[in-house]
């Protein structure tokens, strides 16, 4: 038996309005806990990865009978309350928070997407983005006819989607076949970057892509355990890191405790974007530090790219840690030089063309006292379409900076990502068209220095061979399927020239 409550809602969260920037995919948590209030440890669970999607958020929780969904549109704050998390009863949960990387922006897609089994329900959250949705939805369709139950009945249109359905559908064939049998079946169909936390009614499931793109971490409850996006989210919950779950592993977890199996050869190919932006500082990926990764591309940036200056400041919050770094390595004093506003842009009402015109301000407000006459290094992770730097340039010097030093933490981005990165499509992304000269010039900056790619692969200290650097070399890990969308781009720009795209067959 299934419920489903919902509501409805939008927000925008960008830096400049009309300016999107890298989105962060989605954030998955599980928790197998009998005896605590698993609800609310779920909705801890998935605040802390907010982060990593701000479109919508949703629960499911087993009591062991029936599985009830809450899900809605907006930010965990702004979809549960204590009377819906009080609706939320039983051992077993499940968290999403979504950014739609493929699928629209819709209630229909949020998740926990749900499917029924021959034995009960399916539930699932998912983190990535699948490259062969289109032959799966054709074998989901041949096999099952076009009369699906579950999300896709209910018009979903996400990758999810079809691997609950693949895990409903599938789920009963040869008899009452468990949901772990079939999970073993369906997950070497999969391809792309897919990390999983799904439930039936008695029993929690993880799993983790063979190349292990995207992070999936499991902790150790007093009473239970938890699967997360990040080790940050075990923090918030109380839970004890445990390890990684592995590339082509399920983990399954109920009350005959914790299994281990392996549906593929692992393959490593993490993508270093978590290191450069996504993951919160507080993370650690493969047993590295993101925030000390990140300050070690700020010390590598300032031995690549010395500059004489009087201050470095960061973009806040995301270029912070590197700002530091580049400080510590050059010997140049850090200074918060922009004050943030948190809140603005998170809201439901849109800015007006008046207030539209102030741009970056709306988030970003400079501290004249601190910046006017000095010469500025500023540090940021990234350039995407390069509007949001051209206007922080021009608002530092307009609050009497004296010079201008654009450091970038990154190599510029020049590919779209299949695996569940929002990027601007290709042709939007400035680095694909211009050299770096050309860029600096296009910032009004006074000098542009990007960070080198064994620079940042060395500073994660990951071997490059188990890193996904696909968005800045071009060359892809996984195989794209013919006609695959990348996120936010069309599945032309698969075919743009360019000199290093290496897409496999």
């Amino acid at each position: 038996m299934t419920g489903v409550a919902r509501g409805d809602g939008r927000l925008t969260h960008d830096l400049l309005p009309g300016e999107k920037g890298p989105q962060d995919e989605c954030g998955v948590f599980g928790v197998w806990a009998p005896g605590e209030d698993v609800a609310r440890l779920t909705y801890f669970g998935i605040y802390a990865l907010q982060h990593r999607g701000q479109e919508s958020a949703g629960i499911a929780a087993s009591n062991g009978e029936q599985i009830l969904v809450y899900k809605d549109m907006g930010l965990v704050s702004q979809v549960f309350d204590d009377r819906a998390l009080s609706s939320l009863t039983g051992h077993i949960a499940i968290g999403h928070v979504r950014y739609s990387t493929t699928g629209a922006s819709s209630w229909e897609n949020a998740q926990p997407t749900l499917g029924p089994t021959a034995s009960g329900t399916v539930a699932v959250g998912h983190n990535g983005n699948l490259t062969n949705t289109a032959s799966l939805m054709t074998l989901v369709r041949e096999k099952y006819g076009t009369d699906l139950r579950g999300e896709l009945g209910r018009g979903s249109s996400t990758d999810t989607a079809v691997i609950t359905a693949l895990l409903a559908g599938m789920t009963g064939e040869e008899g009452e076949q468990s949901l772990e049998r079939t999970a073993m079946q369906v997950l070497p169909m999969l391809e792309g970057a897919f990390s999983l936390a799904f439930m039936d009614e008695h029993t929690l499931y993880a799993a983790r892509d063979a190349h292990g793109i995207r992070p999936l971490v499991l902790g150790r409850l007093d009473r239970g355990w938890a699967v997360a996006s990040e080790t940050a989210a075990l923090d918030i919950v109380g839970a004890t890191f445990i390890r990684e779950v592995e590339p082509g592993e399920l983990l399954i977890i109920d009350t005959e405790g914790l299994r281990s199996r392996r549906f593929a050869a692992p393959d490593p190919k993490g993508c270093i974007f978590e290191y450069v932006y996504l993951a919160r500082p507080d993370t650690n990926i493969a047993g590295r530090s993101v925030n000390a990764a990140r300050t070690e591309m700020g010390r590598t940036l300032a031995r690549e790219h010395p500059v004489e200056a009087d201050l470095v400041i960061p973009t806040p919050e995301s270029g912070t840690p590197a700002a530091i770094g580049y400080a510590q390595e050059s010997g140049i004093p850090f200074a918060q030089g922009l004050v943030k506003n948190s809140y603005v842009g998170r809201t439901f009402i849109q800015p007006t063309d008046t207030i539209r015109q102030l741009g970056i301000r709306l988030k970003l407000n400079p501290l004249r006292e601190v910046i006017a006459g000095k010469r500025l290094i500023v540090v940021d992770d990234s350039i995407v379409r390069g509007n949001t730097q051209r206007a922080l340039v021009r608002m530092l010097r307009e609050a009497g900076a004296a010079e201008v030093h654009v450091r970038i933490s990154s190599p510029p981005v020049k590919w779209p990502c299949f695996y569940g990165i929002d990027f601007a499509t290709r042709a939007e992304l400035i680095a694909n068209g211009l050299l770096t000269h050309e860029i600096r010039d296009a910032l009004g900056a006074d000098s542009l220095g990007y960070i080198s790619l064994e620079g940042m692969i060395t500073a994660t200290t990951i071997r490059t061979e188990r890193l996904c650097t696909a968005c800045f070399t071009g060359v892809y890990p996984v195989p794209i399927e013919p006609g695959t969308t990348a996120s936010g781009c069309e599945p032309t720009d698969l075919l743009a020239p360019g000199p290093t795209a290496t897409v496999p067959a």
